[in-house]
């Protein structure tokens, strides 16, 4: 939010819990202000009745303030959340719990749950009669705008007494945490490689015996039999290389989330959510394996070192995908820069697709990441940032190019760059 609309909202709140800390309402302050003309008049006319008009007004004012303190009681306070964890642009129905003991009845009750930034809701109403009840069951509406673990609460009333002269605000309970995850944009099918047609649902066979000269062998391992040795690829390798074996599996997909500090903003690095550039990022990230998941690929999330960013997704299965974004939602920018070795991660081996989201790509960068393609059947590159040289470089290089900017359209930029395209599509 610009510092310029942030400024007034935060005013208006000061202003507003600065009026609500006032212990005397319009009405009251009328009251005492009719009270103590009253008396004031009496004396300089000469008429006794104003003093008793005087005094009964700041006698009432008095009791309806002591009513507040000594006859309200709240307990505790808790908070449900359905559903549990709130996803960034959805919303979650909130239920608060609240005791209330009161030997009066007639009393009005304004609360409110103060939410933090990053949060929207309407957390906030009126309870008529609220004095006399035993407990109190409130429900309200949020909506999640930053990705992250926000604090709700604590949850304020303001009571005021039977006459409406007085209020006393009371701060209960703590705060609840609630998870916010990012946004999981439906992302359309792949074109060349249809999901619910292919997949785990037909399990990939790798033919990688006597005769396929174009595929790669892999090293000699103790163990290996003598007359797996494949001769013509030893002497290219300069060492022992034995054929694979024929073999069944289902197609695995990799997802690499570039998070090196030195490629994001800073506030990227700060906390979840500051920065719209990595937030973009992250949604296309697990947004690709949702995608994956459901094409019937086994998917994988990893830094460009190769470290786990989350549990491996199974082909099919949505709740692994909802847990992978429980994992996604705190996750933040660091590290050192390793995009030009991600190719190395895959040397030696034929990968399936192979999702690339990453920040500022050059052509340095394009000429290093190159070689992955030659390892995956399906090799995407979505940059949230990058000079139209970097992009023709990555896309001569076999790549399938997108960019990726905030507050726009992921979909199109998925399709797009699945189609072979490369665009400016934003996220």
């Amino acid at each position: 939010m610009p510092a310029s609309a942030a400024s007034p909202t935060r005013a208006r709140r000061v202003l507003a819990a600065a009026r609500s800390a006032w212990p005397l309402t319009l009405r009251g302050t009328g009251a005492v202000g009719l009270g103590a003309a009253a008396l004031v008049s009496a004396q300089s006319f000469g008429v006794p009745e104003l003093v008793y008009v005087g005094v009964l007004l700041l006698v009432i004012v008095l009791f309806g303030w002591v009513s507040l303190w000594f006859v309200h009681r709240y307990g505790d306070v808790s908070r449900s959340f359905s559903p549990d964890v709130a996803a960034v642009g959805h919303e979650s129905t909130v239920t608060v719990h609240a005791t209330a003991r009161s030997g009066l009845s007639g009393a009005v009750a304004r609360w409110s749950d103060e939410l933090p930034p990053g949060v929207e809701g309407d957390a906030a109403g009126l309870v008529v009669g609220a004095a006399a009840l035993e407990r109190m069951r409130l429900t309200y509406r949020l909506r999640a705008t930053r990705r992250g673990v926000r604090e709700i609460g604590p949850f304020v009333v303001i009571v005021t007494d039977p006459f409406g002269l007085t209020r006393r605000r009371h701060r209960i309970g703590g705060t609840e945490a609630v998870t916010v995850t990012p946004a999981v944009i439906a992302l359309p099918p792949l074109s060349e490689y249809p999901g619910e047609a292919g997949g785990s649902l037909h399990t990939a066979t790798h033919q990688l015996g006597e005769g396929t000269d174009n595929l790669i062998p892999r090293s000699y391992a103790p163990g290996d039999s003598m007359r797996r040795i494949n001769w013509r690829a030893s002497a290219h390798h300069d060492e022992l290389m034995v054929r694979q074996e024929e073999q069944e599996s289902t197609p695995e997909a990799t997802v690499v989330l570039d998070r090196s500090e030195q490629r994001w903003a800073p506030a990227a690095a700060a906390e979840p959510g500051a920065d719209p550039a990595f937030e973009a990022a992250v949604t296309a990230a697990v947004s690709a394996v949702a995608r994956l998941a459901r094409e019937g690929y086994d998917v994988s999330v990893i830094d460009t070192d190769g470290t786990p960013l989350g549990a491996p997704v199974p082909a099919g299965d949505s709740l692994a995908v909802e847990q992978l974004s429980l994992d996604l939602a705190t996750v933040i920018a660091g590290g050192e820069d390793h995009l030009a070795a991600v190719p190395k991660l895959f040397a030696g081996t034929v990968a399936g697709p192979v999702v690339v989201v990453t920040s500022r790509v050059g052509t340095v960068d394009a000429s290093a990441l190159a070689p992955l393609v030659a390892h995956s059947a399906l090799p995407i590159l979505l940059a949230a940032d990058s000079t139209d040289a970097a992009l023709e470089r990555a896309g001569s290089a076999g790549w399938r190019v997108a960019v990726l900017l905030p507050h726009g359209d992921l979909a199109d930029a998925w399709r797009t760059a699945s189609e072979r395209g490369t665009t400016r599509a934003a996220v």
